[in-house]
C-alpha cells in the first residue's frame, strides 16, 4: 500500500485531477458571480437613475418655492415712500416733533421675522439635500461603472476570479451598499423638510389652507414609518426601503426579531438563528444584506483551492 501511495504521489494524475477541480471551481464561481453582479449592477444603476430624475424635478420645484419666498427676507420698497409721505403730512400740519421722530428710511431698522428665517432655513436645507443626493447619484454611477469594468482585469481564470473576489470584498468592507442607499434617504429627508417648510409658510398666511398640507405631510411620514417598522419586524415584508436596508446592516432588525420571536413557534426562531449564522459564516459571493443573494456553501470559498 505504501508503494502504491508513493507511485501516485510521483505521478501527474493527482495534479491533473486537482487542476480539473480548480478549473471546475472557478468556472462555477464565474457563473455565479456573473449572475450576482448582473443583478447587483442592474438594481443600483436603476436606483441611481431614479434618484437623478427625481432630484432634478424636485430641485426645480423647491427652487421655485424659495424664489417665491425671497421677498419675505427683504423690506418692502414702498415702506420708504410711505415714511417720506408721512413726514410731509406732519410738516404740512405743523407737527415738526412727529415728523422728526419718524425715520426717513425704515430699511435701516427693518429685520425679517423669526418664523420667516426658520422657514427659509428649512427650505434651503431641503434644496441642499436634494442637490447632495443628485451629486451622490452621479458618483454612484461612476463607482458602479468602475466596478463593472475593472472587476476581472486580465490573466488566467483563477487570477481573474480572485481579483473579482477582492473587488467584491472591498464593496463589503467599505459598506458600499449603505453608502449608495444613503442617497435615496437624503432625497426622502429633503422631501420631508420641503413639506414642513411649505406647511409652515402657508400657515403664516392662511391657516385653513395649511391644514391640507400638514395633514398630507403627516400621513406620508406615518405611512413611511410604518413600512420601515414592518420591514424590520418581518424580513419577508415586500415594502423594502433604503432606510430599512441600512437598519438591516446595523442589525437593528435582529433585535426586533428576537423580541418578536417569543410569540412565534420555536421552529421559526430556529430558522431565523440558522439564517443569521449562515449569513455571518459564508458571505462569499454576495454581501450580508438580505437583498443580496447569499450563497451559504463553504465549497465556494475563494481560498479553498489556494496553495
Amino acid at each position: 500500500m505504501k508503494k502504491v501511495l508513493d507511485v501516485l504521489q510521483d505521478s501527474t494524475v493527482a495534479s491533473k485531477v486537482g487542476k480539473d477541480k480548480r478549473s471546475r471551481f472557478w468556472g462555477v464561481y464565474k457563473r455565479v458571480a456573473e449572475e450576482h453582479d448582473g443583478e447587483f449592477l442592474e438594481r443600483y444603476t436603476g436606483d441611481m437613475d431614479i434618484v437623478l430624475v427625481f432630484s432634478g424635478l424636485f430641485s426645480a420645484v423647491s427652487t421655485s418655492f424659495i424664489v417665491a419666498m425671497e421677498s419675505n427676507l427683504s423690506p418692502d420698497p414702498s415702506d420708504t415712500t410711505n415714511a417720506l409721505l408721512k413726514q410731509l403730512v406732519y410738516i404740512g400740519l405743523g407737527n415738526l416733533a412727529a415728523a422728526g421722530s419718524t425715520p426717513a428710511d425704515p430699511v435701516l431698522t427693518w429685520s425679517p421675522p423669526a418664523p420667516t428665517l426658520w422657514i427659509q432655513t428649512i427650505a434651503y436645507a431641503s434644496l441642499s439635500m436634494s442637490l447632495l443626493a443628485a451629486f451622490g447619484a452621479v458618483l454612484g454611477k461612476q463607482w458602479l461603472g468602475y466596478y463593472k469594468s475593472n472587476r476581472y482585469g486580465r490573466g488566467s481564470q483563477e487570477e481573474r476570479g480572485k481579483r473579482r473576489q477582492e473587488k467584491f470584498d472591498g464593496l463589503v468592507t467599505w459598506y458600499f451598499d449603505a453608502v449608495v442607499q444613503s442617497f435615496p434617504v437624503l432625497l426622502q429627508f429633503s422631501l420631508l423638510l420641503f413639506g414642513i417648510a411649505l406647511g409652515a409658510n402657508i400657515w403664516c398666511e392662511q391657516p385653513s389652507i395649511a391644514w391640507v398640507i400638514i395633514a398630507t405631510t403627516v400621513f406620508g411620514f406615518l405611512f413611511y414609518s410604518l413600512t420601515v417598522m414592518a420591514c424590520l419586524i418581518s424580513p419577508a415584508c415586500p415594502f423594502q426601503t433604503p432606510i430599512s436596508t441600512i437598519l438591516h446592516m446595523l442589525r437593528v432588525d435582529s433585535k426586533i426579531i428576537l423580541l418578536n420571536s417569543r410569540g412565534h413557534p420555536q421552529s421559526e426562531s430556529i430558522l431565523q438563528v440558522f439564517y443569521a449564522w449562515c449569513s455571518n459564516e459564508y458571505p462569499i459571493i454576495s454581501s450580508s444584506s438580505r437583498r443580496h443573494c447569499t450563497v451559504s456553501c463553504a465549497f465556494f470559498h475563494v481560498y479553498m483551492f489556494s496553495p
